[in-house]
């Protein structure tokens, strides 16, 4: 059962994630928050069969650090008194939200592990190829979706850019994004450019800070990449290691 308190305290832990929510009417927030309650009660519920859900999980601190990195404070305490002033979530339950996000991803990750190949010889090629000093990278949001029964992809593709262009495109990942990173409006933090299929960066290649791609088939759903901004970072490659 979801009451119409858990959807409105759901939906206030999404405007930690992403401020901008705010800026949406309340029934469409309730919606997105709603959403939201449903995955996480059916991933928990998928874990809980499986998986020993109360265990202590190492890597929650980490997560936590890359959070609030991304909501741009300095360290948790600063993280936590901003959850005093909101009075919304405590730390401990934003805790309790990643072990379950970390827990899926195990999940998933023994469910498929066997299908995962690893191209020794190609990554030693890139690696022998890469001479810059340099190395590029990028701050991506994006937008997954998923064809639906009944619309045309072209259409379903012009409503998202129309979305974009009327309420910003962190919050048109809240509403259309499939994918995880959905809650924070689609951030998913700095990326390197050798880290990027072809595909991706022939994308971005072509389009600057703030611009969008156009949207790329990727397996059975598609993408839409912002980038937010770019940088260039000295490195020192050690191609043994």
């Amino acid at each position: 059962i979801i009451t119409n308190f858990d959807i409105e305290k759901e939906s206030e832990y999404l405007k930690i994630l992403n401020p901008k929510l705010s800026n949406l009417e309340k029934k469409k927030i309730n919606n997105i928050a709603k959403d939201s309650l449903i995955n996480e009660i059916v991933k928990k519920s998928e874990i809980q069969q499986k998986l020993n859900i109360n265990k202590e999980n190492a890597f929650v601190d980490e997560h936590l650090r890359k959070l609030y990195t991304k909501l741009n404070f300095n360290n948790e305490e600063e993280f936590k008194k901003s959850l005093k002033i909101k009075k919304n979530y405590s730390l401990e339950e934003i805790k309790e939200k990643i072990k379950i996000e970390i827990l899926w991803n195990e999940l998933i990750y023994l469910k498929y592990r066997n299908q995962l190949k690893i191209d020794t010889k190609s990554l030693l090629k890139k690696i022998e190829k890469n001479d810059n000093d340099f190395k590029k990278e990028y701050l991506l949001s994006e937008i997954v979706f998923e064809a639906k029964k009944g619309k045309r992809i072209s259409d379903l593709i012009k409503e998202i850019k129309l979305s974009i262009s009327e309420i910003g495109f962190n919050n048109t990942a809240n509403i259309f994004s499939i994918s995880e990173s959905s809650k924070l409006g689609g951030k998913i933090g700095w990326i390197d450019e050798n880290n990027l299929s072809n595909a991706i960066y022939e994308k971005l290649n072509v389009i600057n800070k703030g611009e969008i791609t156009d949207a790329l088939k990727i397996g059975n759903n598609f993408l839409i990449l912002k980038i937010e901004s770019i940088r260039k970072t000295k490195i020192k490659i050690d191609k043994k290691k």
